[in-house]
């Protein structure tokens, strides 16, 4: 939820000039290991507890997956579809490339569609997600990053995530970051009463009615209620975890781990092993060196999964105003 600030409005950042690109070069505070200090508006004890629940839930809940009453291929196929329909339409290509640096452009049902998808994943609203990065663009591996892993890998991945940062829930950071979006209806409804959370359930609750009507047609009654349990496990729980730490990795192992075809003022790398499990997301140091652009792949074998789909719609006419890298224009 959001809450008003009395401080005054920052200046919007627009998303056409990304703020990574000009950030102008700022002191960081460092620790005496030469790592980053955690963000000045963050504190260690002030932990989410709601969030620290609900993630722990829903890893717990994946954990049944090694319980072999509850295995199922079908389970499997759309655990492993899920992770293409919901992660990289969702988050990959709708909440990063589309609403966070406006790569390309689509008729607004098929962004409300990537949107919802995007819900699905357990990453929060599409304000809110885009805030953020947003934010990290422009100080990105520096102290007001909020989620570097020069404060410490763990703080990269997922501690930054539970800790509550004082600008995260103030009207005067989603006026600067994200005053775009909350001109649309659409995103200003899902910032109030947790709605981008009913999503999620919502999706849940569908997967799981799916997975016992599946049941049901192959072995009737008696299979309903297995297949039910293994289309939420595998299907919703599995899968968003997957989505989740393949999401947190580009934060994390894509800021430590792997090369750089740019020397840009962080620490980005292109990791081939992130960018597999993040449908192109680990091509990051291109990422930072050309933030707007639609393809995260510069190099000929830098495949990039979620850049074909954008292709394929460019093609088809469903995706216009395309932000092409450099090395492709």
């Amino acid at each position: 939820m959001i809450e008003s600030s009395t401080e005054a409005s920052p200046v919007t950042v627009a998303p056409e000039s990304d703020v990574a690109a000009d950030a102008a070069a700022e002191e960081t505070t460092q620790t005496p290991g030469g790592r980053l200090a955690t963000p000045e508006k963050t504190r260690p004890t002030r932990v989410m507890w709601e969030y620290v629940a609900v993630l722990s839930l829903v890893h717990l809940i994946a954990a049944l997956a090694f319980v072999p009453q509850l295995f199922t291929w079908s389970g499997l196929v759309i655990a492993i579809g899920g992770h293409f329909f919901f992660g990289m339409l969702g988050i990959t290509i709708g909440y990063h490339r589309l609403l966070t640096h406006r790569g390309f452009s689509c008729p607004k049902w098929l962004e409300h569609t990537f949107a919802i998808l995007g819900m699905c994943n357990l990453q929060d609203s599409p304000a809110r997600w885009v805030a953020i990065h947003r934010m990290h663009h422009q100080h990105s591996d520096k102290e007001e990053d909020p989620h570097s892993p020069l404060v410490s890998f763990l703080w990269g991945h997922v501690g930054w995530v539970v800790i509550r940062h004082r600008d995260f829930d103030r009207t005067s950071h989603y006026e600067r970051y994200v005053r775009d979006l909350l001109r649309d209806p659409f995103y200003l409804r899902l910032e109030r009463r947790g709605g981008w959370f009913m999503v999620y359930i919502a999706h849940a609750i569908a997967m799981t009615l799916i997975g016992a009507l599946v049941g049901y047609l192959v072995g009737g009654g008696s299979e309903a209620m297995r297949y039910a349990a293994s289309y939420f496990v595998w299907g919703v729980a599995v899968r968003t975890v997957f989505v989740l730490h393949g999401t947190w990795a580009v934060n994390s192992i894509a800021h430590v781990f792997g090369y750089r075809n740019y020397e840009t003022r962080d620490a980005s790398r292109n990791n081939w092993l992130v960018a597999l499990f993040s449908h192109g997301e680990g091509w990051h140091n291109n990422h930072h060196a050309e933030p707007r652009a639609a393809a995260h792949g510069h190099r000929w074998w830098e495949f990039d999964m979620s850049w074909r789909i954008i292709r394929m719609m460019e093609i088809v006419g469903l995706a216009k105003d395309v932000v092409r890298p450099k090395s492709m224009r």
